[in-house]
């Protein structure tokens, strides 16, 4: 098999693994929170903590692979991966849940952002963009999979059986990255960056995670803003440190480059709104509509399968009409779609529902290509793992950023009525805030140059440029 079909096809076990994993706990929120006897709102910590830990540690994944080989690093962490997803399924308190959760995200910020790696350094780049779809086929099976299944499984068995499905894809993951994934590394690593790992990680975890506290009962909310502020004046501190850094971890002067900086600052906004959804709509259907965890799955399953179909014609259609048209237009098709779930009622046929759920898996699995294949159409090879950190750190924050801003809208609803109990009509407040912030992100695309990614888009390649690390550039903060 080719290489650009092979290596996707093994990387996507991995990831494969992890969307299953992420979509089944979505479906079955509910559940886990009745059983560990907690508030459904509050098991936003148990994303969030995953998320969160995905994108303190993944900015180490790149020199980790540089250093001591992409295959080391890829199979390690899916034992990490595996053995978090073992003790989830043990946990008996949300405390122990999250911190399992931890310790999956850790996992896997080394195995998706490396096992992306290693097909942008062994896949030409004008295979990239069908490269990037091949790897999303299977991939894409864990959203269409996971829904029904893990709602079939807490309806009629235990949630906790679901984080037991992990382990022999796990193991299927480290067989055929031992045979066929090449131990790629970097001849000259330069030094490993701490103090930057250390202020970044502690900047994004106190912005993310002190979010995530807001409307915590159990936590002061003087607290929460104080986490807060800790994380801002870490992350101040990190943006000073890379100014005067050789190498930082996260290269800050690669959002010099047009195409990257709207493939990840741009589409960070556009995901703060996706990233809501897993969390909202199994919540809507079953809290709102009543519905079981199974027949929750069996609808919010629509979205994946959607977005599965649109794998098929991404590159045709990003060909055609080139990235900044594709973007501009399908963001606002895409939100609109988001909004949408804020007509959603008990009383509405499922066909519609489902219909809606399907389109817009389309249209957001477009967007994501896209943004996707663009940020890294003029990063050249020595850049690659810099840019694949970067934007993988932008993805998990903008994500977790979602659910914390969803749970915050649904709580600050029902304080506001007094009764403690979440309404239907606070979940359409909520689907119409996290709408709104993703079409904003239409304003970064607009910006792109009519021509941005024409080679990638067109399967030619031009001698990519990436402007220096600002340490390089003489700059003194």
């Amino acid at each position: 098999m080719r290489s650009e079909r092979l290596v996707p096809l093994i990387v996507a076990c991995a990831l494969f693994m992890e969307q299953l994993d992420s979509t089944v706990i979505a479906t079955s929120l509910p559940a886990i929170a009745a059983d560990l006897k907690e508030d459904p709102i509050a098991l936003k910590l148990a994303l969030t903590s995953y998320l969160l830990s995905l994108a303190v540690f993944i900015p180490a994944s790149g020199w980790f692979a540089d250093r001591f080989g992409s295959r080391t690093v890829f199979r390690a962490a899916i034992v990490i991966f595996t053995a978090g997803s073992l003790l989830c399924g043990l946990a008996q308190a949300l405390p122990d849940f999250v911190a399992y959760r931890i310790l999956q995200g850790m996992g896997g910020a080394m195995m998706v952002p490396v096992g992306r790696l290693v097909i942008l350094r062994t896949v030409p780049k004008e295979e990239l963009v069908s490269a990037l779809a091949w790897l999303t086929i299977p991939a894409l099976l864990g959203p269409v999979i996971g829904p029904p299944l893990g709602g079939f499984i807490t309806t009629y068995f235990d949630w906790r059986y679901i984080f037991f499905l992990n382990l022999p894809i796990g193991l299927l993951g480290f067989v055929l990255v031992s045979r066929f994934i090449p131990d790629i590394r970097e001849p000259n690593v330069p030094p490993f960056d701490l103090r930057g790992m250390c202020l970044s990680g502690l900047g994004l975890a106190g912005l993310v995670f002190g979010f995530a506290l807001l409307g915590q009962h159990a936590v002061a909310p003087s607290l929460a803003f104080a986490v807060i502020a800790v994380g801002a004046v870490s992350m101040g501190f990190y943006i000073r440190h890379a100014r005067r850094t050789v190498k930082p971890i996260l290269d800050l002067a690669l959002l010099k480059i047009p195409t990257f900086f709207a493939g990840v600052v741009g589409a960070s906004l556009f995901r703060v709104g996706i990233g809501a959804l897993p969390f909202l709509l199994p919540l809507l259907l079953q809290l709102g509509f009543g519905l079981s965890p199974f027949a929750s799955g069996m609808i919010t399953f629509a979205s994946a399968a959607g977005a599965m179909t649109m794998k098929f014609t991404a590159a045709p259609i990003i060909r055609t009409f080139g990235f900044r048209r594709v973007l501009v237009v399908n963001c606002v098709i895409a939100a609109a779609f988001i909004a949408i779930g804020a007509l959603f009622r008990p009383d509405m046929p499922y066909l519609v529902l489902i219909g809606a759920l399907l389109l817009g898996g389309f249209f957001r699995s477009l967007q994501f290509t896209s943004t996707n294949a663009l940020s890294y159409a003029d990063i050249p090879s020595e850049a690659m793992s810099r840019a694949t950190s970067f934007a993988s750190v932008a993805q998990q924050v903008s994500i977790s950023t979602g659910v914390a801003v969803a749970a915050l809208v649904l709580d600050l609803m029902r304080g506001w009525r007094g009764d403690g109990t979440i309404a239907l009509g606070d979940f359409s407040v909520a689907f119409l805030v996290v709408a709104a912030i993703a079409v904003c992100s239409v304003f970064f695309f607009l910006r792109l140059p009519a021509d941005a990614g024409a080679e990638l888009a067109r399967g030619r390649v031009k001698p990519a440029q990436v402007p220096a690390p600002a340490g390089e550039m003489g700059s003194a903060g």
